[in-house]
């Protein structure tokens, strides 16, 4: 049962995404901004964790789940370090995925030959 949750869930995250896109004039960047603060903001409010519970891995649909990786490494980093938390926290809770991405796509460049259009 999890995974029709998860999957539910995940495409419920993505279709409203997708209305936004297709009826507001929001560009794609300031979406995917709003869902990371949006991420944030259940973490913030202390919803995110039973959210993602109930809900699994479509929870952590990439950009709500990046507010919430970003939220709790700064919210960690601050009892830390106090004030640099502030800048250090979200780098170091994010710096796994983003190399992740950055690294996988490079790969993939080479073995698929992207051309320019």
């Amino acid at each position: 049962m999890n995974y029709v949750w998860a999957f539910v869930i995940g495409g419920a995250v993505c279709g409203v995404v997708q209305i936004f896109m297709d009826k507001t004039k929001l560009q794609p960047g300031r979406i995917m901004v709003l869902l990371v603060m949006f991420g944030s903001l259940l973490s913030a409010l202390g919803w995110y964790k039973p959210f993602m519970e109930f809900a699994g891995a479509g929870a952590t649909v990439p950009l709500l789940g990046f507010g919430h990786v970003l939220y709790d490494g700064v919210k960690s980093a601050v009892k830390e370090s106090g004030f640099l938390g502030l800048f250090l926290g979200g780098l170091k809770a994010g710096a796994l995925g983003t190399s992740a991405a950055l690294i996988f796509s490079y790969i993939a460049s080479w073995i698929f030959k992207p051309k320019m259009k």
